[in-house]
C-alpha cells in the first residue's frame, strides 16, 4: 500500500505460500519502553514495534525528559531516569490512537510530583478510562477526566505526596488495567496486590522480573513491593502474535496454502488463537526455539484444511481479544464462528462488533451482530464489495483476509489504519500469493 493511501483493493487468492517475519510485538514493546524509562542505566531494545502506537509511547517519554536514541533497523536505546524522576512536560502528551500508551503511562505518571495531561485522537478520546481511574485513585492518585471518564486525562501529584499500595481485584479482565496498577505500585509505598479472576496476558509480569523487580505470583494473585529500582537491560522483542494471527488464518482458509511465521512470540497467554484455529480444523505445527527476557519465541506453520464450526465464549475472550476479528474472518471462508462474552470489543479503536459485522455484510457475508459478540457463517462465498475499516487496524486486516476468498476484488476504505501496528501488512500479504 503506498504511503498515506486510505483505500486498498484485495484480489481473490488461489493459494498462499511462504515464510515471513512479523514486526515486533506491540504489547511487549510498550512495556519495555516504559520500564526502561523508569530503570537505572541505558536499555537497548531490538525489534521494537514499528507502528504508530509504539511510536506514541516513545514520543511521550521524550516529552517527559527521557533520552531515546533510534538505531539501525528496529533498535532503540533508552536512558532511564529512575522511578518518579520523569520531567514535567511542557505540553499535553499525545497518545494518538494508543489505549495502551494512555493507560500504562497513567499508572507511571500517577506517582510523580508533577502535573501532566495525556490526550489522544478522536477515536481514543471516545474510550472510557474509568477502569484505570478507579484503582489509581484508591492508591492516592489525582486524575481528572472529561465527561464520561474519557480522555484527556489530567494527572496531578498524589494528594499525600506518594502513592500507597492497594489490594485490588480486577472487576473485568484487562491486562492494561493490571499493568497500570503494577507500574504505579512499583513507585508506591507498601505492597500492591492485583487479583485476577481470569488470567490475562502476562507481559508486564515477565518484563518486571527481567528488569530486576521481585514479584510474587500465585493463583491469580500478583504481589509487588513498592520502592524497588529496575535496572537497565538488553532486550529482544519477539514477533507480534496478534499480527501473526491474520496470516495463520489466511493460510488455514485459502485452499492449498501453507504459511510459516518465524521468530514470533510464543507466550502462552497470547497463543489461544492457535487453539481456536485447530478446533476449526486447521493443521498447525508450532515450535518454541528461543527464550529471551522471559518471552519465548519460535515458528508457526499453518496449512489449509476444511473448516468446521467453533464457539468462543466469555472465559476465552481475554486471551483472544485482539485476534477475534481475524478468527471472524476465517468463517467467511467456510464453517462458522459464534463469539459471545466479548462486549469489550465495543470499546476498542472502533465499536469492533458493529463495524466488523457491517464490513463483512458489505462484502456479502452471512454475519450477525450480538450484544456481546457476533456470528459469522460460511454459508456462501463473499461476492465482493467495499468495507469500511472504521479507522481500526484490526478490522482493516480482517477484511483483507476475508476478501481473499471472495468472487470479485474487494475494496477496503480506511486501510491506512494498519500503520497503527503493522505498516507493511498489505505488502507482506501480497508477497504470499503463490
Amino acid at each position: 500500500m503506498p504511503p498515506g493511501a486510505s483505500v486498498v483493493v484485495i484480489r481473490p487468492a488461489d493459494r498462499l505460500t511462504g515464510t515471513l517475519h512479523v514486526p515486533g510485538d506491540k504489547s511487549v514493546s510498550h512495556r519495555y519502553a516504559l520500564l526502561a524509562a523508569l530503570a537505572d542505566g541505558v536499555s537497548r531494545i531490538s525489534g521494537y514495534a514499528p507502528g504508530a502506537d509504539c511510536a506514541a509511547t516513545l514520543e511521550c517519554l521524550q516529552a517527559l525528559g527521557v533520552i531515546v536514541r533510534r538505531k539501525a533497523g528496529a533498535s532503540i536505546e533508552i536512558s532511564g531516569r529512575g522511578p518518579r524522576r520523569l520531567e514535567q512536560p511542557t505540553a499535553p502528551l499525545d497518545a494518538r490512537n494508543s489505549g495502551t500508551t494512555m493507560r500504562l503511562l497513567s499508572g507511571v505518571l500517577s506517582a510523580h510530583a508533577m502535573e501532566a495531561t495525556i490526550a489522544g485522537d478522536a477515536s481514543l478520546s471516545r474510550r472510557p478510562m474509568r477502569r484505570i481511574i478507579e484503582p489509581l485513585t484508591l492508591m492516592g492518585a489525582r486524575i481528572r477526566a472529561s465527561e464520561g471518564d474519557r480522555p484527556p486525562l489530567r494527572i496531578s501529584a498524589p494528594a499525600a505526596g506518594v502513592l500507597s499500595g492497594i489490594d485490588y481485584e480486577l472487576p473485568v479482565a484487562s491486562a492494561q488495567v493490571k499493568s497500570a496498577i503494577l507500574l504505579a505500585g512499583l513507585q508506591a509505598d507498601g505492597t500492591t496486590i492485583v487479583r485476577e479472576q481470569v488470567a490475562t496476558r502476562d507481559h508486564t509480569e515477565r518484563a518486571l522480573r527481567t528488569f530486576g523487580v521481585d514479584l510474587d505470583l500465585a493463583g491469580g494473585r500478583i504481589s509487588l513491593r513498592g520502592g524497588q529500582r529496575p535496572h537497565a537491560c538488553d532486550l529482544m522483542v519477539p514477533g507480534d502474535s496478534s499480527s501473526a494471527a491474520f496470516f495463520g488464518v489466511a493460510a488455514a482458509a485459502v485452499r492449498g496454502s501453507e504459511v510459516t511465521i518465524a521468530g514470533v512470540g510464543m507466550n502462552p497467554s497470547r497463543t489461544a488463537w492457535l487453539d481456536v484455529l485447530q478446533r476449526a480444523g486447521a493443521r498447525i505445527e508450532r515450535e518454541v526455539n528461543e527464550e529471551f527476557a522471559g518471552e519465548p519465541s519460535g515458528s508457526i506453520t499453518v496449512r489449509y484444511a476444511k473448516l468446521g464450526a467453533v464457539r468462543v465464549e466469555a472465559a476465552e475472550v481475554p486471551s483472544l481479544i485482539d485476534e477475534l476479528p481475524a478468527l471472524g474472518a476465517l468463517a467467511t471462508h467456510g464453517g462458522e464462528i459464534h463469539v459471545s462474552g466479548a462486549s469489550e470489543l465495543r470499546s476498542k479503536e472502533s465499536d469492533r462488533i458493529t463495524a466488523f459485522v457491517a464490513g463483512l455484510r458489505a462484502l456479502g457475508a452471512d454475519a450477525e451482530e450480538l450484544p456481546d459478540g457476533f456470528i459469522v457463517r460460511g454459508s456462501r462465498r463473499l461476492a465482493g464489495g467495499t468495507a469500511d475499516a472504521a479507522g481500526d487496524h484490526r478490522l482493516a486486516m480482517a477484511f483483507a483476509i476475508a476478501a481473499l476468498g471472495a468472487r470479485e476484488p474487494c475494496t477496503i476504505t480506511g486501510a491506512e489504519a494498519v500503520a497503527v501496528s503493522y505498516p507493511g501488512f498489505f505488502t507482506a500479504l501480497e508477497g504470499l500469493r503463490g
